[in-house]
């Protein structure tokens, strides 16, 4: 009887939901958000060229590009690569030197990461720094604009919704000196209550100097000096009281040692 050899094949591994592979993405679609600090308008432009999107390729986060690229409406522009997502929502966090994902244990205070918890940490995948084809949208700054206006991005103006709270920032805005009065200067936001009343509401200023604050200052410097004659007058107390005790030991011993001798001469003398 003939036997029959039977060979087995490796199973192919499934890709999973995670894997996109670089000739699927190489031709994709990308959203490029143009963001203008000066103007406060953002811009999104879908770019399927694949000619324009190559210069962007192998940037890192931070690194400037020519708005060249883009046609000849973005003439003169510089942009600074400022983030991204995959086309899986994984954001590029500043650091990664890949241009894939890794899984970090990120806390409080980084970024790609919101800590629920106190003392929360938790092991992410991020993507990494480097733009690659498989991003569907890149983050841009404006570093510098061009000869032409661009339409909904340098001839509109969008004011921000809140002024500065810090004093100082207050100061800097208007050009305050130190004397002047920062509560005056204070930017009220207006708005409509659930009644249809006009409110304005405004903000608390923090770091703000008031002969209330300069009092509670100098008196926590005040305390601090009594605090500190306190334990100077307890510890000179102590080791008088400690000295003293010391010395009344010293003088105990002594007199015990005489009478022990008195006592050997007087048993002595009678023998």
């Amino acid at each position: 009887m003939r036997r029959i050899r039977l060979t087995y094949f490796p199973r192919r591994r499934q890709p999973s939901q995670y894997h996109c592979p670089y000739c699927l993405v190489r031709f994709s679609t990308m959203k490029l958000n143009i963001a203008n600090p000066l103007t406060g308008a953002q811009k999104v432009l879908e770019v399927d060229d694949e000619h324009k999107l190559r210069a962007f390729y192998d940037k890192r986060i931070s690194q400037e590009i020519e708005g060249d690229v883009l046609g000849d409406e973005f003439k003169g522009f510089v942009f600074r690569v400022s983030g991204g997502n995959d086309k899986q929502g994984f954001p590029m966090k500043q650091g990664v030197l890949s241009n894939g994902r890794a899984r970090l244990l990120l806390s409080k205070g980084k970024t790609c990461y919101r800590p629920r918890r106190k003392g929360e940490r938790k092991r992410k995948s991020v993507r990494g720094c480097i733009v690659g084809p498989d991003l569907s949208v890149l983050n841009l700054v404006v570093v510098k604009a061009g000869e032409a206006d661009v339409p909904g991005l340098t001839d509109v103006q969008i004011p921000r919704r809140l002024g500065p709270k810090r004093a100082s920032n207050i100061r800097k805005l208007f050009n305050l000196t130190k004397e002047d009065d920062v509560r005056k200067y204070v930017i009220r936001r207006k708005f409509d209550s659930k009644t249809g009343k006009k409110n304005d509401k405004a903000p608390k200023i923090q770091r703000l100097v008031t002969p209330r604050t300069l009092h509670h200052k100098r008196q926590i410097a005040l305390k601090k000096v009594q605090q500190r004659e306190k334990v100077q007058r307890e510890a000179a107390e102590y080791n008088r009281l400690h000295a003293q005790r010391v010395k009344e030991q010293k003088d105990r011993r002594a007199s015990e040692i005489a009478k022990r001798r008195s006592s050997r001469k007087a048993s002595s003398v009678k023998a």
